[in-house]
């Protein structure tokens, strides 16, 4: 004869039992977990090239410039990085600045417009209090060699539009030109700083990229020039 405790606990420990099976039957009876997705895929920048061109269409070199990613969880803004290799420029610092413009035809290649701005009056200068304008970038230096390879950031613009952001864009409908100027800027005086005529222009289009992409590519292929023969010795 079981006792009546006995029974109970024998109910209660079958009533466990039967509870863990169906349990277990719910657990296998769930569809498998869905693979985790795959990581996102590296950030493509808006990219853009420019040929760097003189009065009279002299060539200086290339640049590039490349709109970092959109912003982050940290607050932070995407800009353009430019990236600069010039040649035959004069030795020396000398100012820069992005035009409103894509049109470097010129003899003084003032048909780039003035900076990019969106309020006038325009205001330069990274040392000006109440400076809007878009168009500052810091100055290039040139060695006495006439080469000057840089990379700079501006937070003022960028390549293409961004949902939600309403700063200028070097690619709109008009274009853009980076400008390289005679002399330094002071980044504080009007209207430029001081940085003086224009030297160097590089239209920034889309039609342009493409035409600077080709030259580079053309320039690249260009077998380098042959040196000169050695002059004999002269007879003693």
């Amino acid at each position: 004869m079981i006792h009546r405790n006995t029974k109970f606990f024998l109910g209660v420990c079958g009533a466990a039992i039967a509870l863990s099976a169906v349990a277990v039957m719910a657990v296998r009876a769930q569809p498998p977990a869905p693979a985790p997705a795959p990581p996102a895929p590296p950030y493509q920048a808006y990219t853009t090239f420019i040929q760097l061109v003189g009065p009279g269409g002299r060539t200086y070199g290339f640049a590039r410039v490349q709109q970092t990613p959109p912003p982050l969880a940290t607050g932070r803004l995407p800009g353009v990085v430019l990236h600069i290799e010039a040649t035959g420029l004069p030795a020396g610092w000398h100012g820069m600045h992005f035009h409103n413009k894509a049109d470097c035809s010129a003899a003084d290649l003032t048909s780039s417009g003035p900076h990019i701005s969106m309020t006038n009056p325009v205001v330069h200068g990274f040392f000006s209090s109440n400076a809007n304008d878009f168009g500052d970038l810091p100055n290039i230096f040139v060695g006495a060699d006439g080469k000057a390879t840089v990379e700079v950031f501006s937070p003022f613009v960028l390549v293409a539009a961004t949902p939600g952001d309403g700063r200028p864009i070097l690619m709109d409908q008009d274009g853009s030109a980076l400008i390289i100027h005679a002399n330094r800027d002071d980044y504080n005086a009007q209207p430029i700083g001081g940085a003086g005529a224009r030297i160097a222009c590089g239209a920034i289009s889309a039609a342009d990229a493409v035409a600077a992409i080709a030259a580079a590519n053309k320039a690249a292929a260009s077998p380098a020039p042959a040196p000169a023969p050695a002059t004999p010795p002269r007879p003693r």
